[in-house]
């Protein structure tokens, strides 16, 4: 029996969950926009697609990819899912369409695991409300579900998830296997074969996605956390995380995926992790911060020491890697679980604070998106219009009625959210993060059907191939020494040449051109045996320049 006094008062009322088709729609408005309408965008979406791109079509090993001859990320799992759904869609599928899907899927899975991983905790009985005299508190599965609920928003809410949560990269396997493995834990008490079947399932994937370390750091506090638990059923657990850990070496010493990535911070960094955190994980970390301060005497406890488990393995990480943003997002699932448990002990005025902060920012972003796009289209307010022009040269706006649409019905939804929580709904528990969720949702989708056409020409690599392509032969041979991967895999996949981005490739090759990318044209002189044929810029990129050499 659990005596340390508990800080939640909740009623059955303030219990009731979101209706299901409400909550469905917003993930929906969430995950998929950006699926389709555009190309992979540069840096590490562009380079793992190419890298699946290139296994589904025989130009690469499955076992051992490159790019341009150079070994690629040894993260194999999330390669091969790609490749698969590439091979397996092909010819009725765009390449870039087939890869998002499973990615999107994975998505989805792991805002499903955060709201199970709630839901198992919030039924524990350190995490249950405080029985009133007189009845009338809420019922332990409606609690949990409300909890569920609120853990949801919580995690579309948080910022770092906006953008790395909708790429095509290996990190996005690492996220749902995290969230998994949590999922696991929290499912030790009340599940029979599927917290096992999760935990030995998770920490492989996570160690053959290209994160061993961290699989072995999170395995290791997930088993001190079972080994130690006051429920026997959770202490019988502990065998199979060691299980699993044994397994996720196993996997990572088979795949090669072992890599020392540890780049730790001097003091000059830590400012800047700080600033980091702040933005990346807002609004979850006050919540989360609040939950630790009013739970701190069940800080031994499953609700809390679960998810800690896993967010402190990715905060490391994080740090560990001189600030990575893409380890950080892995704490995500995790920090949403903690920001759920302050909501039931959430002051009326933090909670009209977060209200009134959503309903403005958001409000304003949207109305700028929706400005921005106007004077795309029409030439006014002409500022705007000519610093579209500016930043985007040579962009020529399309337009999209679908696109405009989907654009005005996210936009009156989000006004009848407005409307409905200025409404008399203090009771809900999940009431507090409708705003910051279904806006950030909103921002999305805005961004991704009113703004997509100019993002896609600024951040897809297909306008820059375009300009280098009048230079090279049509299915030539490119040599581009150390060119970045994601370069690579651009030119190899829109531009259909055959590249070399091996050192010294310049001298050893037979190919009729050279390429090289430079940040200070004026420093670089040409080399040996070749004569520049001209210069090439990027949209968008004014302080980098491509150099095309013929021999």
């Amino acid at each position: 029996m659990n005596t340390t006094p508990r800080p939640a008062l909740v009623t059955q009322r303030g219990a009731r969950r979101l209706p299901r088709l409400p909550l469905l729609l917003l993930c929906a408005a969430y995950v998929l926009p950006g699926l389709v309408g555009r190309d992979p965008w540069r840096s590490a979406d562009l380079a793992a697609f190419g890298q699946m791109i290139a296994i589904a079509e025989g130009r690469t090993t499955w076992w051992a990819p490159q790019l341009g001859g150079v070994a690629a990320d040894t993260a194999l799992l999330p390669h091969w899912l790609g490749a698969a759904f590439i091979a397996a869609t092909s010819p009725w599928l765009e390449p870039d369409f087939a890869a998002r899907l499973p990615f999107a899927a994975l998505l989805a899975l792991t805002l499903a695991l955060a709201w199970y991983t709630t839901f198992h905790l919030a039924r524990t009985e350190a995490a249950q409300p405080v029985p009133f005299a007189f009845g009338g508190e809420a019922e332990p599965v409606d609690y949990a579900r409300a909890m569920a609920d609120g853990a949801v928003l919580a995690l579309m809410a948080t910022l770092g998830l906006l953008q790395l949560g909708h790429e095509t990269t290996p990190e996005l396997a690492q996220l749902a296997a995290m969230a998994l493995f949590t999922y696991g834990l929290a499912a030790a008490p009340f599940r029979g074969w599927q917290p096992r079947a999760a935990v030995l399932a998770a920490l492989p994937l996570l160690a053959g996605s290209g994160a061993p370390a961290l699989a072995l750091a999170v395995g290791a506090g997930g088993f001190v956390a079972c080994h130690f638990s006051r429920l026997e059923r959770v202490r019988r657990f502990a065998p199979w995380v060691v299980a699993a850990l044994l397994a996720a070496a196993a996997l990572a010493w088979v795949m090669g995926s072992w890599q020392w990535r540890v780049r730790l911070p001097g003091s000059t960094d830590l400012p800047g992790i700080a600033r980091q955190w702040l933005w990346f994980l807002w609004p979850a970390w006050p919540l989360a911060l609040w939950t630790l301060w009013r739970w701190r005497r069940q800080l031994t406890h499953r609700h809390l020491s679960v998810p800690l488990v896993t967010l402190l393995g990715a905060l490391g990480a994080n740090l560990a890697m001189g600030g990575s943003d893409r380890a950080l997002m892995l704490g995500l699932p995790a920090l949403a679980v903690l920001a759920a448990f302050a909501l039931p002990t959430l002051k009326r005025s933090a909670s009209a604070a977060i209200d009134w902060f959503s309903m403005c920012f958001f409000t304003a972003s949207a109305l700028f998106v929706w400005l921005m796009y106007v004077a795309m289209h029409t030439g006014a307010p002409a500022k705007p219009a000519a610093n579209i022009a500016k930043l985007a040269e040579g962009f020529e706006p399309h337009f999209s009625i679908v696109a405009l649409l989907l654009a005005a019905a996210g936009t009156l939804a989000w006004l009848w959210l407005l409307r409905w929580r200025t409404g008399r709904h203090r009771e809900a528990l999940w009431k507090s993060l409708v705003l910051p969720a279904g806006g950030v949702a909103l921002t999305w989708l805005l961004l991704m059907t009113l703004w997509l056409p100019l993002l896609d020409y600024a951040r897809s690599p297909r306008a820059w191939v375009e300009r280098v392509a009048p230079l090279v032969p049509a299915g030539g041979c490119i040599a581009a020494p150390g060119l970045a991967p994601a370069a690579v895999a651009a030119l190899e996949h829109f531009g259909r040449w055959r590249v070399d981005a091996r050192a010294g490739a310049a001298a050893g090759t037979d190919c009729p051109r050279l390429l090289l990318v430079v940040r200070d044209r004026g420093a670089v002189a040409a080399p040996p045996g070749w004569t520049l044929l001209a210069e090439v810029q990027r949209p968008a990129e004014r302080g980098e320049w491509t150099l095309v050499y013929g021999r």
